[in-house]
């Protein structure tokens, strides 16, 4: 095997073009040497219908990089862990939580990485945000995680499918933060999912969450807001508030600015995925995953106006 580790984007929608392809530039030791995708064709590049005319036709590779909708990517992640593929699995890393589960068995036995990804927990002001909060007293969390779906999704139907989480699609890099930066495990308590009569995926939902010591958290997903998104994580402490805003690319202590910085999550990403192929390790962390699915099993379903898009 190469000591470049060699890449393949499989699904080339907008996350892919804007996030993946810069970063895999951006990072020593890995190449982008090909991509699937049954209807975009970059330039410049070896281009695949399909994951097995890829395994079948394609240059040498290490690793794919799944970019595909949740619902198909349990397939293609064990069709490239079975062909001795290490496997990035983007945010979500399935449309179930108990897909996941022979797939780290199958990585395990292949001897290959399988890395499912909270990009925004690279976001430059979530460390620091982890680092204030161990040495304070949390008595409250809110968080505010509201875009236009026709700004930050467009077209892509398949988000409100089933499978497809919907406004959870945002909603879970939300999670993936609080998971992130609060000492204790929290879970769902109840939901309120407002699901618009045409679709499938619910557009907007209100969650109350907590952790085994009661701390009262609330968060609140919109896919309907125009403007500038909000994407705000606000915890209360006894020194006063400490605020994730930006998508965790700005953290306050009080008034007083700690981080505001660029946005680096996904060099950062692959910047630990080749260190996990490298070390021979596995990333798979499913406690987002888990609340998602917990909000959907306690959430009260309520219909709401259809959505045009």
């Amino acid at each position: 095997m190469s000591d470049l580790l060699r890449i393949a984007i499989v699904g080339f929608g907008e996350i892919a073009c804007r996030q993946h392809v810069p970063a895999i530039a951006k990072t020593s030791g890995a190449a982008l040497v090909a991509v699937v995708d049954p209807a975009k064709t970059p330039s410049g590049l070896p281009h695949f219908r399909d994951l097995p005319e890829l395994l079948r036709d394609g240059p040498e590779i290490d690793a794919v990089a799944l970019c595909t909708p949740p619902q198909v990517r349990h397939v293609q992640a064990a069709t490239a862990l079975a062909a001795g593929k290490h496997v990035l699995l983007e945010k979500p890393p399935g449309a179930t939580v108990s897909e996941l589960t022979p797939l780290i068995a199958a990585a395990h036995e292949a001897n290959r990485t399988l890395f499912a990804t909270w990009h925004s927990r690279y976001a430059p002001a979530v460390g620091p945000a982890r680092k204030l909060l161990a040495g304070r007293t949390i008595s409250k969390v809110t968080i505010i995680w509201k875009e236009d779906v026709r700004v930050w999704h467009p077209g892509q139907t398949w988000i409100f499918e089933a499978g497809g989480f919907g406004v959870f699609d945002p909603g879970i890099n939300a999670l993936s933060i609080l998971t992130e930066i609060l000492p204790c495990q929290v879970f769902v308590k109840s939901a309120v999912l407002d699901f618009p009569a045409n679709r499938e995926t619910p557009i907007a939902a209100t969650i109350e969450l907590s952790d085994a010591n009661g701390l009262p958290i609330h968060a609140e997903f919109d896919f309907r807001q125009s403007g500038a998104p909000s994407w705000d994580i606000l915890c209360e402490t006894e020194t006063g508030p400490v605020t994730l805003s930006k998508g965790g690319r700005q953290l306050r202590d009080g008034n007083r600015l700690m981080v505001d910085a660029t946005d680096e999550e996904y060099p950062a990403l692959y910047r630990r995925f080749v260190a996990l192929t490298s070390d021979g390790k596995s990333d798979v962390d499913l406690a987002p995953l888990r609340l998602a699915a917990d909000s959907f099993m306690l959430g009260r379903r309520r219909l709401v106006e259809a959505f045009e898009d």
